[in-house]
């Protein structure tokens, strides 16, 4: 599968931003969807993700995005999105989106866990 995140830009600090992954598998209701993000000179790491529709299509979050983020899946469109609340500017980072077909345990919190990634998209958040 081909993903694709869209949707950063330049916004200031309290304002929501709403991002995109668009997939490019009719297939797409079946792959668990991840989000992560990567600030300048640090990893790349773990903000939430969305369960296959298999398995509930829930979603999960790290414990600092639980509050200020929320991803929902619309498998009719093939996307999955991030929508992120009273952004700060610790948020700026490019976003990624990832997928993987685990079909039962853990979906995945880890890098390592996610075999698809699209290109990321950069989100900047001033003060």
């Amino acid at each position: 599968v081909q993903l694709q995140a869209s949707g950063g830009g330049l916004v200031q600090a309290g304002d929501s931003l709403r991002l995109s992954c668009a997939a490019s598998r009719r297939t797409f209701m079946d792959y668990n969807i991840g989000w992560f993000r990567q600030a300048p000179g640090k990893e790349r790491e773990f903000v939430g993700g969305i369960r296959r529709t298999g398995a509930g299509g829930v979603p999960y979050y790290t414990g600092s995005a639980k509050g200020r983020y929320t991803i929902s899946r619309d498998n009719a469109k093939n996307t999955v999105d991030l929508q992120m609340n009273s952004l700060s500017p610790e948020d700026t980072a490019v976003y990624f989106c990832a997928a993987n077909r685990r079909p039962s345990g853990s979906p995945g919190y880890n890098v390592d866990d996610y075999l698809y990634w699209g290109q990321g998209t950069l989100v900047t958040v001033s003060s």
